[in-house]
């Protein structure tokens, strides 16, 4: 494939994947959320959500699903989304959260508070007083978001604001783990994220479980 030929499939992807948003613009809804979710299934760490608004201009090549992309892509688009974007907010629930009422409900209120976090930014900066005015969100229905909601199965391949979303979250989260390594070197939680692997389930064999492990999603071998 061509230079030529990759640059044109990637802004035909573009428009692709504007079709729900821009669904919602002929509407008149200008200020829409797209929010994604990483980390349900780690046996550490948080889960962590972002909501993300981009503006209708939005030009920025090779947004996807953040599992199709390499680390690197991930890391160059990261910086473009915050840059350009209207908001980007974050929310986490750390293992504790997660222990106490589930991940499904503890992946909710992560998402609950990254729109909170939109919205914030969406009011400080005049933009509109109420925040976000619909919500694309990733195969979740929020019942205690009081806002207009399309929840889409697969949604981070579908919609732009929930590819963003997800980037941005796998992003910030990929980054704590990277943090907490330094602080527990023995999981590799450098390269496994906090999920499951050989040496993951090594490092607890010979070590203990830390501060930020799941104990619900250990209780097998606890």
């Amino acid at each position: 494939m061509t230079k030529a030929e990759r640059q044109k499939l990637l802004e035909e992807k573009l428009v692709t994947m504007q079709a729900y948003e821009n669904e919602l613009r002929a509407e008149g809804i200008r200020y829409i959320g797209g929010v994604d979710e990483v980390g349900r299934g780690p046996l550490a760490g948080p889960v962590t959500a972002a909501c993300v608004v981009l503006p209708e201009d939005f030009d920025v090549l090779g947004v996807d699903d953040s599992k199709k992309l390499s680390e690197k892509k991930r890391e160059e688009l990261f910086d473009k989304i915050r840059e350009k974007a209207l908001a980007v907010g974050i929310g986490m629930c750390d293992n504790r959260v997660i222990d106490e009422i589930n991940i499904l409900e503890a992946t909710k209120k992560a998402m609950a508070e990254a729109i909170r976090d939109a919205d914030s930014q969406l009011e400080e900066k005049g933009l509109s007083p109420e925040g976000t005015e619909h919500l694309l969100i990733d195969a979740v229905s929020l019942k205690d978001v009081d806002k207009p909601q399309t929840s889409i199965i697969k949604g981070d391949a579908k919609s732009l604001s929930i590819a963003a979303a997800s980037i941005i979250a796998k992003v910030t989260r990929d980054r704590l783990m990277a943090e907490y390594h330094r602080q527990y070197p023995y999981y590799g939680f450098d390269t496994n994220k906090g999920y499951g692997t050989k040496a993951h389930y090594e490092g607890i064999d010979k070590y203990g479980i830390t501060p930020i492990h799941r104990k619900t999603f250990l209780k097998n071998i606890l």
